[in-house]
């Protein structure tokens, strides 16, 4: 870089630009006058050069360059697009939304996520999982700090090809190459982190602050955000709030409110009326109206609670905090006495009036749950490079399987000791002796679905060792056998992962591993359902067998259910017909590939 010549400072004086001292702004050594007009500088400024057209709308394009703007204290790359910007500035101390401690799930806890522009979904789960370890938190947060002072910039960037156009404000922010501004009310401490082929967009009457926004994202249209990490692909929009929150991969949100939310990968939220408060989801959709309470003792915002991984909520539906939902579970209603379901996933919680009823296992049989599991892999708008946080889509995994074993013993146990009784009680939820033995019937029915669709991506040799034979977890999207997080957790407090970049290394190989520990888990599973010491080729013609006809009892209960929506007159003759030949389709497919 190098300093103005006197022609150059003449030239932009001429194009109506000021400056508190011209010797403090640097350019790029082929730096061109052409396109700076109208700017005032104040303090240090580094500016490249702008020399590329910018396409602003299909087929509409504007050269490159500043007009309009004032600019103190920051470094301008190449070929951007700055016009009509009130200021971007750059204060003391600035942090550029890294390093800030935010508190999730507990609003008015010490804070148990620190936001930074290496964050992702699993890193965070970590930390809101082992708040209360001190060790490893110190452990963690030391290492965040190190990576911010590896990674930041005293004064606030703008990277190559960056266009920002009719904004109010922007301060102490760094933003990569290729993102879009336009329109934004206020930028204050932000990271806005792209990559190739996927920037970050910020529109029109939008707030952000102390936050940090990756790749691919969009916060448009009067959305406000504050102390939040919106990671790789999300949309926040028409008017959605959030503070102290975290968003991962491909959520959406647009028109209600979050506050001390963890929404993990593909968490959805619609509508005006709906708040998400003090709660973890991951692909999880919000129906309108959907509430929490998290001060359900009067002591303040103090309690939250998990829904885990593909829960919804009905229109109207109001949890009351603390509470537990197990997995692809859909809830129904003002749901009180702190509902506790881990042990009974893909369930009904229902509320009619006073009364709390359980529906064990309903969700596995709905067309709901069968669209679901297939949209989520194509609605993953992340480039194959940007995958930040990392996902795991299999709906039947030995997490969510692990909690159908469980499930189908509760059930066997409230049989066995309430007799052949009407109903049941769980937790002061009741059961109906129908829907608990419906419920037996769908666990067994996925469990074998389960059990063939694993035998047949493996040879039938034994697992070499024994990594993953016990409890697994959801780290927020990411299948690991438990042992295998506490593992992680030790590592990085003894110092043994000593970057972050180390902790992102080994979830990664975790991830690449989890076939192996899959296996070892369903294989000692599928000898306890079976009573089998060892799995031998008739067992797995056997086994295959059942698979079969638990995939055939499964399709069709679907079908069932399909055929009930449309009774009910919404659903149209053509939808159900094209639906019902999918399932035929797949079911067809399926046999087939199994018998090659």
């Amino acid at each position: 870089m190098r300093t103005l010549t006197s022609i150059e400072i003449m030239s932009l004086k001429a194009q109506g630009c000021t400056a508190e001292d011209w010797t403090t702004i640097k350019v790029a050594d082929k730096f061109k006058t052409d396109y700076i007009r109208h700017v005032d500088f104040y303090g240090k400024v580094t500016l490249g050069t702008y020399e590329a057209m910018v396409e602003v709308a299909d087929g509409f394009s504007i050269h490159s360059g500043i007009s309009h703007a004032v600019l103190r204290n920051v470094t301008v790359g190449n070929d951007c697009l700055i016009s009509n910007v009130g200021r971007i500035n750059t204060t003391d101390r600035a942090s550029f939304g890294e390093g800030t401690i935010i508190s999730t799930l507990n609003e008015i806890g010490n804070g148990n996520v620190m936001i930074f522009s290496g964050l992702n979904s699993q890193i965070a789960a970590l930390m809101v999982k082992y708040s209360a370890d001190e060790a490893f938190t110190t452990a963690i947060r030391t290492l965040i700090r190190q990576d911010i002072a590896r990674t930041s910039q005293p004064v606030s960037t703008i990277g190559n090809r960056v266009r920002i156009t009719d904004t109010t404000d922007v301060t102490n922010c760094h933003i990569s190459d290729d993102c879009i501004i336009e329109g934004a009310c206020r930028l204050k401490d932000c990271t806005l982190k792209s990559i190739p082929g996927a920037a970050v967009h910020i529109g029109l009457g939008v707030i952000c602050e102390q936050s940090v926004i990756y790749d691919g994202s969009y916060v448009e249209n009067n959305a406000k955000i504050e102390n939040c990490f919106v990671g790789e692909a999300c949309r926040i929009t028409d008017g959605f709030t959030a503070e102290n929150s975290v968003f991962f991969a491909n959520c959406y949100m647009s028109n209600g409110e979050a506050c001390a939310a963890f929404c993990g990968p593909f968490s959805a939220s619609h509508h005006k009326s709906s708040l998400l408060i003090g709660g973890m989801y991951s692909f999880y959709n919000a129906g309108s109206n959907t509430n929490f309470s998290n001060h359900a003792y009067k002591m303040g915002p103090m309690h939250w609670g998990i829904l885990e991984r593909g829960t919804k909520t009905a229109s109207g539906a109001y949890i009351l905090m603390p509470a537990q939902i197990g997995t692809f579970s859909v809830c129904f209603g003002k749901l009180m006495h702190h509902p506790d379901t881990r042990q009974l996933p893909f369930s009904y919680l229902i509320a009619y009036g006073d009364e709390m009823y359980l529906v064990p296992g309903r969700n596995l049989t709905t067309v709901g749950l069968y669209r679901d599991i297939r949209k989520w892999p194509k609605r993953d708008r992340r480039p194959m490079h940007g995958k930040n946080s990392i996902i795991n889509f299999d709906w039947l995994s030995p997490f969510s399987v692990g909690g159908i074993i469980s499930a189908k013993r509760t059930l066997e146990a409230l049989r066995q000791a309430g007799g052949d009784t009407a109903t049941y009680n769980f937790h002061d939820y009741v059961i109906k002796n129908s829907s608990l033995k419906k419920g037996i019937k769908y666990y067994d029915i996925a469990l074998r679905i389960y059990m063939g669709a694993v035998l047949k991506r493996h040879r039938l040799d034994r697992p070499e060792n024994s990594v993953g034979t016990g409890p697994w977890c959801d780290l927020s999207g990411m299948l690991i056998p438990l042992s295998e997080e506490q593992r992680l957790v030790n590592q990085i407090t003894d110092g043994t992962l000593a970057s972050v970049e180390a902790i992102r290394s080994e979830l990664v190989r975790m991830h690449t591993n989890y076939a192996e520990y899959r296996w070892a888990w369903s294989y000692n599973l599928i000898c306890d359902y079976y009573g089998l010491s060892e799995i031998t080729p008739s067992d797995a013609l056997h086994i295959k067998a059942d698979y079969i006809m638990a995939r055939r009892a499964w399709i069709a209960e679907i079908r069932k259910d399909a055929m009930r929506e449309y009774e009910l007159g919404d659903v149209d003759i053509t939808l159900l017909n094209d639906f019902l030949h999918a399932l035929d389709d797949e079911e067809k497919y399926e046999d087939l590939k199994y018998d090659m």
